[in-house]
């Protein structure tokens, strides 16, 4: 598939994004998006072919595969990265719809169309609750798919057709293991970013109508 377009939708949310925003674009986009296509893709890529077991019994070794892996590896990343991506596109198109607002009443109606205040904050807000949902449910779906973040070298299967207990081998474990890991720990970078900031602007938000507040009761 072309990522062309998940690209260009990290550059344009760049622009309404905050510094730590900005570097949760850089995370997905030079250690997620570019790792996965330049090498990650390229282990899995023949993944079923390279996977071997001791025994030439039609239908046991597609069996067997699909055991140990329900889901492609390869392709639970690719949703996982356009899952995490995808509600940015709430605050583009919030904005989007400030600035044709103002085009259409042809005056100043906010500071800033690109401003995070008002709607646009609880958009922004749920956009980061959004992506850090889907970032802890593909961590939690990825570790009950395949027992932990690991990758055996080998693996034992007793299913039908198989007439007794196959040994199956899966290649080149120790690079796919590395790259899991990788995967997992910037994973777990997002998160910390998206929480952090979550935090500083339901932080910023609370100081400045404690002020407003303030300024109300003096005045």
């Amino acid at each position: 598939m072309s990522w062309g377009f998940l690209r260009d939708l990290l550059s344009g949310v760049n622009k309404y994004s905050t510094g730590i925003g900005r570097i949760w674009v850089a995370v997905v986009f030079i250690f997620r998006l570019l790792v996965y296509i330049v090498a990650a893709e390229n282990i899995w890529k023949y993944e079923h072919d390279e996977f071997e077991c001791n025994i030439k019994q039609p239908g046991c070794e597609n069996v067997c595969f699909d055991h140990f892996f329900p889901v492609s590896h390869i392709r639970l990343w690719a949703l996982q990265l356009i899952m995490v991506s995808t509600p940015s596109l709430l605050v583009v198109f919030h904005v989007t719809y400030r600035e044709n607002r103002e085009k259409r009443h042809n005056q100043k109606l906010y500071k800033s169309p690109r401003e995070i205040d008002g709607g646009l904050l609880y958009t922004y807000l749920i956009s980061l609750i959004l992506k850090t949902g889907f970032e802890i449910v593909f961590l939690v779906l990825f570790y009950k798919l395949y027992n932990g973040f690991k990758v055996p070298r080998l693996v034992k299967c007793d299913i039908r057709p198989c007439p007794n207990s196959v040994d199956c081998y899966i290649s080149k474990p120790t690079e796919k293991m590395i790259f899991l890991y990788f995967l997992v720990a910037t994973s777990c970078l997002c998160i910390v970013l998206n929480l952090s900031e979550l935090s500083y602007l339901i932080f910023k938000y609370s100081i400045k109508c404690y002020l407003k507040r303030v300024i109300k009761k003096r005045q």
